[in-house]
């Protein structure tokens, strides 16, 4: 399965030490280099399974940010260019604009659900709890509610 991530998810995740229920589900995950550089910025070393890519078609990346930021665009056109199964994205403006370019998508809820199902995480409402907390990743209650219900949760 490929899968691109952008920035957030892969941030929070490592905030909360959970960084490695990317590597359990996907093993490796590609970045372009715009998200690694915001990755670094904030993080002294980043998890091995993450590989930089580079971006082969830079005026797509520009036609995006007209819309999007650098990290963003990078991430969508890779995943295009790649072809891969999924773009780990939460932003609700980057999510559309990857439909649009037709582009799969899912987010970190998303994410933790499989996690679940997959048997690799205990709690998706106690992971959500610690990422509001630590990482101030914030989602509306009906988001968090559907992500419970199909984690069976609720």
């Amino acid at each position: 399965m490929i899968v691109v991530s952008d920035t957030s998810s892969v941030t929070a995740l490592i905030q909360v030490g959970k960084a490695d229920l990317l590597q359990k589900l996907y093993g490796e995950i590609l970045i372009p280099q715009a998200v690694r550089d915001e990755l670094l910025k904030s993080h002294a070393s980043l998890p091995q399974f993450l590989n930089c890519q580079s971006v082969a078609r830079q005026s797509d990346v520009n036609r995006l940010m007209a819309e999007l930021d650098r990290g963003e665009a990078e991430a969508i056109i890779l995943a295009k260019e790649r072809h891969a199964d999924a773009l780990l994205i939460d932003e609700l403006n980057g999510r559309a604009v990857a439909r649009r370019e037709g582009v799969s998508v899912i987010g970190l809820l998303g994410v933790l659900v499989q996690a679940k199902q997959g048997k690799f995480l205990g709690s998706v409402r106690d992971l959500v709890k610690e990422l509001e907390r630590v990482a101030d990743f914030h989602l509306s209650e009906e988001i968090k509610m559907v992500a419970f219900r199909k984690a069976g949760e609720i």
